[in-house]
Order: C-alpha cells, then sequence, then structure tokens
C-alpha cells in the first residue's frame, strides 16, 4: 500500500485548501482513507475518513462542518476540502489506510495499517 498526500500551504485565515492522497496497492475495498493533523507539540488526531467500499464519511465533531472528504476512484485519490480555516487547524495533515470497521461501520485510529508523508497546512491569522 502507498499512500502520496500533497496539498498543504499557507493560507491566511479564513481560507481554503484541498488536500489530496493518492492511494493505491489495495487488493480489495476492505478499507477506508483518514485523515489525521499533528500540531507542533500534540497528538495526532483524526479529521475525517471515508469508506472505500460504500463512501460512508465520517469526521470529527470539532469541524463544525468546515471540513469535507470526498473520493475520486477513477483516480485512486482521496481529497480534504478545508474551508473557513483557523490557526488552530495549523499541522502536518496525513492520509491513513486504516482497515477493519466496528459494527457500525466506523474506522477508529487503532485501525490505522499504513500512513502517508505528512503535508504541512498553516493558517496566519
Amino acid at each position: 500500500v502507498q499512500l502520496q498526500a500533497s496539498g498543504g500551504g499557507l493560507v491566511q485565515a479564513g481560507g481554503s485548501l484541498r488536500l489530496s492522497c493518492v492511494a493505491s496497492g489495495f487488493t480489495s475495498d476492505d478499507y477506508a482513507i483518514g485523515w489525521y493533523r499533528q500540531a507542533p507539540g500534540k497528538e495526532r488526531t483524526g479529521v475525517a475518513c471515508i469508506s472505500k467500499r460504500d463512501g460512508t464519511t465520517f469526521y470529527e465533531d470539532f469541524l463544525k462542518g468546515r471540513f469535507t472528504i470526498s473520493s475520486d476512484n477513477a483516480k485512486n485519490t482521496v481529497y480534504l476540502q478545508m474551508n473557513s480555516l483557523k490557526p488552530e487547524d495549523t499541522a502536518v495533515y496525513f492520509c491513513a489506510a486504516q482497515f477493519g470497521a466496528d459494527r457500525g461501520g466506523y474506522y477508529s485510529s487503532a485501525s490505522v495499517g499504513y500512513w502517508g508523508q505528512g503535508t504541512q497546512v498553516t493558517v496566519s491569522s
């Protein structure tokens, strides 16, 4: 499995960015692609996740509708559209391949099997 994240950059507060994660090497559709982020001095935390099998999406509550995860299966790419960015969104963003949903179809952070390299997002005030 290979994951290639891109799209980070410097943006002013209130602006938008779209991150991309090209994912390849899977042998079935029983997985999800998640986006995580890690701010300096803090733990890596989940942001959003999308199931390959049925497109179900999951978001962390703190996003309050600002971010949208989507996928383009023809391009093997998962996107994270980030709007109304805030300085506290500054972090390195990682995409991850996750395996093994729970009974509710949710993929927890414990299900991460592979990480992509990070892409830096910096939001200036």
